[in-house]
């Protein structure tokens, strides 16, 4: 247990950095190295012998990728850096997105022989999205085809940055051995330490080096100075700064996002990391230079701001929800200001709700060290919050405040699930419940026709793992059904409808009696109901009534039982019975309503598309698009890589069942692919009608 005095850190020596990269790209990796440089772990991890320590899961020891981000904190040259590792495996995007809204700083780490991916081009989206500043690590130095100029220019053309070279690698492929630092003209040289934790620094470039040293060198010095009026009129003047003045205008373009260095290296050969550590301490915003963060009252609605900094009254954001075999619950914290102290309440601001911090937690991946109270610019574990989830503010209640959410994809695929036992039953439900405080793209919904629980996600590999964990952790044992595409349905024009429901029994009798009318609304928008009632024709507590009973009509669908989206309806007259009318007979009302206008309102069945990416050898280009185009694919385009082609396209999902399988048999096992969800689209008709021909959905307007 460190002493409280070792922990407060001057909030300028505080990083909260994230590494976020494609697939494969080695973000693991360089995250063992860090800890193992600065001292945080005695032993290197390594993903291939499964001890690596960010990836504690079972299943990512397995597997060889991180599924959960990982938090830890490490110490270098006297600051403190928070850092979490991220998974670079688009099922797991929740993980990504969630970890960027908290941090202040990122590292992009690329493969240098693939250079700017897919993947990486998302989470780059995704920083910028939350205004992220970013340090490039060029990975994978001494992998063959390793091409450092090549990288950095796909960084240029397909991420839109403004790159400053910050060092010049010497050797590539299996010659790689270091780097030239361009600032310094120093030239670092990893060697004679097999573990990487001692290099050799000197002035002796290499002679065939010297000229593109310069010339390199002159173009970071110009590209410092062109954000930096004062910096600019003494080069334009023939001066050369200082490298004191160009590391500071250098730090302040990395947070303006002006500029974003690149640093070269190989990770798993434990070259090139140290001058990566020093580059975060040197550019990457603390949470001083961040100076406040914005949000509103949840009261009057105005905008409020909180200065970073441990004096201001507490605001922070639990971005993640972790549940522990030892201690329960665990709520990932980020303190934005003020401070929490363990045994105290706090408030939560968007559930108006108050909560007690049972104990604080330190983490280092699933080890924990407790503490007794946390200050503004730290990442902390919260054990003992029952009501609080995912994209919650946790604040001071004297002074509320809410933070921008966190937003997340929806869920395009799912499976049927249920227990294998009576016993498993309860058990089951428990879990879900469990993992879909987890997990913010993982949804459960049961399907009252079947009796069936249905689970969705973002990809097939996040619901394989989610069942494996119920079984793992939770002793669920449970059969699941194939994989199912989530469709929605939509209506595509305006149309009215009406909907009269009376029994008349011996007592008491039922009556209802609505009008409604749907109109589409722009994809992705949601749906609003609107209560357009005049004169009372129906009073207020049956119009609420009436709402009711149009969501989960809405819910349950009307063409295939897929759920309604991105539909405005409006009640606007009915009736009522004195004595008859009920909240039951309205509910039923509206129900028959909607579906009165919906054989009017042109139902459209939506579907899933998501953007593939297939890199394959060129010679089996041909079969692949041809292939793809009889999936109903839109090809956007192809181009050329290193004697590979990378062909991209729209495709519905629907198509793709089973595409690992006939990709590899197409190209003998050489063509790859990669996909994410992209958008939804209205089906072709003839689809609908086969679709509809085999339904045993009964709720059916016809």
């Amino acid at each position: 247990m460190t002493d409280d005095k070792s922990r407060i850190y001057p909030l300028d020596k505080i990083r909260n950095i994230g590494i976020i990269a494609h697939i494969d790209a080695g973000k693991t990796t360089t995250t063992e190295r860090i800890l193992f440089y600065t001292g945080r772990t005695y032993k290197i991890g390594d993903i291939d012998e499964g001890n690596t320590q960010m990836d504690w899961m079972e299943q990512e020891r397995e597997r060889g990728i991180t599924i959960v981000s990982a938090a830890t904190t490490t110490f270098w040259k006297g600051n403190r850096i928070n850092i979490i590792d991220t998974p670079g495996h688009v099922d797991f995007t929740a993980e990504v997105e969630r970890s960027l809204r908290v941090l202040d700083g990122g590292i992009t780490v690329l493969d240098a022989e693939e250079g700017v991916q897919s993947q990486s081009e998302t989470v780059w989206r995704q920083a910028d999205k939350y205004r992220v500043p970013r340090i490039c690590f060029v990975n994978k130095m001494d992998k063959l085809g390793a091409d450092f100029l090549a990288t950095v220019q796909s960084i240029e053309n397909r991420l839109g940055a403004n790159p400053a070279i910050m060092v010049l690698p010497i050797g590539a492929e299996s010659s790689y051995k270091g780097n030239v630092d361009l600032l310094t003209r120093k030239v670092l040289i990893w060697g004679s330490d097999e573990l990487g934790a001692k290099y050799d620094e000197s002035d002796n470039i290499p002679e065939e080096m010297k000229a593109q040293v310069e010339e390199h060198r002159a173009k970071l010095i110009e590209k410092i100075c062109e954000t930096d009026d004062a910096l600019l009129e003494k080069y334009l003047g023939g001066e050369e700064p200082s490298l004191e003045e160009l590391k500071n205008a250098l730090r302040a373009a990395v947070i303006a996002y002006k500029l974003v260095p690149i640093y070269a290296g190989t990770s798993l050969r434990n070259k090139g990391v140290q001058p990566l550590l020093d580059a975060v301490i040197d550019y990457l915003p603390s949470p001083k230079d961040l100076d406040h963060v914005v949000g509103h009252n949840p009261k009057t609605g105005s905008e409020e701001t909180r200065k970073l900094v441990p004096e201001e009254s507490l605001a922070g954001l639990a971005f993640k929800i972790q549940n522990d075999p030892h201690v329960g619950k665990l709520t990932y914290y980020r303190v934005y200001s003020g401070k929490i102290e363990a045994g105290t309440y706090i408030y939560n601001s968007v559930k108006d709700k108050r909560e007690r911090v049972g104990r604080l937690l330190l983490m280092h991946a699933n080890q924990r060290e407790e503490i007794k109270e946390a200050y503004a610019g730290e990442i902390v574990a919260i054990v003992g919050l029952k009501e609080t989830t995912t994209g919650d503010t946790l604040c001071d209640e004297a002074k509320p405040i809410v933070l921008e959410k966190i937003s997340f994809p929806e869920p395009v695929i799912s499976l049927a699930i249920e227990p294998k036992t009576k016993s498993d039953q309860e058990k089951l439900g428990y879990a879900l419940k469990r993992l879909m405080e987890e997990d913010p793209t993982f949804t459960v919904k049961t399907n009252h026709e079947t009796g069936q629980t249905i689970i969705s996600g973002i990809g097939e590999l996040q619901l394989e793992i989610m069942v494996d964990r119920m079984k793992r952790e939770f002793n669920v044992l449970a059969n699941v059904g194939a994989p199912q595409v989530a469709y929605k349905e939509t209506v595509s024009q305006m149309a009215e409808g009406e909907g009269k429901y009376i029994r008349q029994s011996g007592g008491r009798g039922q009556y209802g009696h609505c009008f409604l009318r749907v109109e589409p609304k722009p994809r992705g928008e949601g749906n609003e109901f609107v209560d357009a009632i005049k004169g009372g024709a129906i009073p207020a507590e049956f119009v609420t009534a009436v709402e009711k009973g149009s969501k989960e009509t809405l819910e349950n669908g009307m063409l295939l039982g897929f759920p309604v989206v991105d539909v405005k309806v409006t009640c606007y007259d009915g009736s009522f019975h004195d004595v008859d009318s009920s909240e039951m007979a309205f509910k039923i009302a509206a129900s028959m309503a909607l579906q009165s206008a919906s054989k009017r309102a042109s139902m459209q069945l939506l579907e899933p598309i998501m953007k593939v990416e297939v890199t394959t050898p060129s010679e089996f280009m041909g079969d692949i698009i041809g292939d793809l185009s009889a999936k109903r694919a839109q090809i956007m385009g192809t181009e050329e890589k290193n004697r590979a082609t990378i062909v991209n396209a729209l495709v519905p999902l629907a198509e793709l069942s089973g595409y690992a399988t006939q990709l590899r048999s197409m190209s003998q096992g050489r063509a790859s692919y990669y996909m994410e969800p992209s958008h939804y689209d209205v089906v072709p008709q003839n689809i609908v009608s086969a679709m509809l021909a085999k339904s045993t959905f009964t709720g059916r307007v016809e």
